[in-house]
């Protein structure tokens, strides 16, 4: 590894309140999560650690066994010096040329990517004393976010809908055969906006057929309906569906925009899946210049992979960052949830996030 940096990382599996599981079975979810922290130092910062955190999804050709051998290489690529903190301004623009220099190194992985990314801006932020989301320039009023809801039988999500019924919308996650009863069960309990993703485990003949029900539902959004390219089966949809579809599978990283473009109405942006903060600030961006949807979503994390999201969800119109909600025990504190269910972006350095005290 590169002379000036210390890198360690912690795999944490975490269990879930209730289980969780969606239509992609590479996913590996279920009844526990598993994430990788990391703490990012360098000698030229001494006394300051950074927090980062990646969470590694198969179907993205990343593991918790590739994340520590890509970071080592990504940090290779990158001298300690690079990391200009004389000032917020130096280090924003600093922290781009980072960005630069690990997608020159390898093309995907960005969950590894990610981990590292968060860990530079927590610890520029912490450099700087300035938090993360004004070390980019953007303002701490985001969005509310919505809670998720997995696959399982209709009245045990009706019921965990119940549960969640503070939040402003629900996210179902849909795909199996009891997918029009579920809906109709969610509804017969909650008011709010309902949001479907079907992580890719629809066909054209059952969006079709379900279509007149969302309608009718009063569904928001549908999310990821088919496999990431069929563009073809996505188009056709689109053009029958007033309800907006949102590619997330199809739209990792910011290169994938254009192809999108005429074919969806949104686009979902993830840190994990494009390579962190910056990452994904610059992909919102691209996505709203091209004149897409935003949405800003999540993996299934800790607070610290959710603050350092919603350090830019106020470049998104709509907002899923509720993973460490999902989580039956978060390690870390200082991140909140508002009344609102906006999460409160702090005034203090970096992601403002701390590991939480033992006992």
């Amino acid at each position: 590894m590169s002379t000036g940096w210390d890198l360690r990382t912690r795999v944490l599996r975490i269990p879930y309140r209730d289980p969780f599981r969606i239509a992609r079975d590479s996913h590996g979810a279920g009844a526990a999560m598993s994430t990788m922290v990391v703490e990012l130092r360098s000698d030229r910062l001494p006394g300051l650690v950074g927090l980062g955190e990646g969470y590694p999804d198969a179907y993205y050709g990343e593991t918790l066994a590739t994340m520590p051998i890509v970071m080592e290489a990504l940090l290779d690529a990158v001298d300690p010096a690079a990391l200009d903190t004389s000032s917020p301004g130096a280090a924003r623009a600093a922290l781009a040329r980072v960005g630069t220099a690990f997608d020159a190194t390898i093309r995907g992985h960005g969950a590894a990517k990610c981990a590292l990314d968060i860990a530079l801006h927590d610890l520029a932020g912490r450099a700087t004393g300035v938090p993360v989301h004004r070390l980019l320039g953007l303002p701490a009023e985001i969005p509310p976010t919505d809670f998720t809801l997995g696959l399982d039988e209709p009245a045990v999500v009706a019921e965990r809908a119940r549960r969640a019924g503070r939040f402003p919308a629900l996210k179902i996650k849909v795909g199996g055969p009891a997918d029009l009863a579920t809906l109709e069960a969610v509804r017969g309990v909650y008011g709010g906006p309902i949001r479907v993703d079907a992580n890719t485990g629809w066909t054209p003949g059952s969006a079709a057929a379900l279509l007149p029900a969302l309608v009718r539902l009063g569904v928001e959004l549908i999310e990821q309906p088919f496999p990431p390219r069929r563009y073809d089966w996505m188009r056709d949809l689109q053009a029958a569906s007033p309800i907006p579809i949102v590619a997330d599978e199809s739209a990792v990283l910011v290169e994938d925009l254009d192809a999108l473009v005429g074919i969806v109405d949104g686009v979902n942006v993830k840190l994990a899946k494009c390579g962190g903060v910056g990452a994904a600030a610059r992909m919102l961006a691209r996505a709203r210049e091209l004149g897409f949807r935003t949405f800003l979503g999540c993996m299934e994390e800790t607070s610290v992979g959710i603050a350092a999201s919603a350090a830019v969800a106020s470049l998104a119109e709509w907002v899923d960052l509720d993973g460490c909600l999902l989580l039956a025990d978060d390690p870390f504190t200082g991140l909140e949830l508002g009344d609102d269910c906006r999460w409160r972006l702090s005034d203090r350095p970096g992601l403002g996030v701390e590991l939480r005290a033992a006992g």
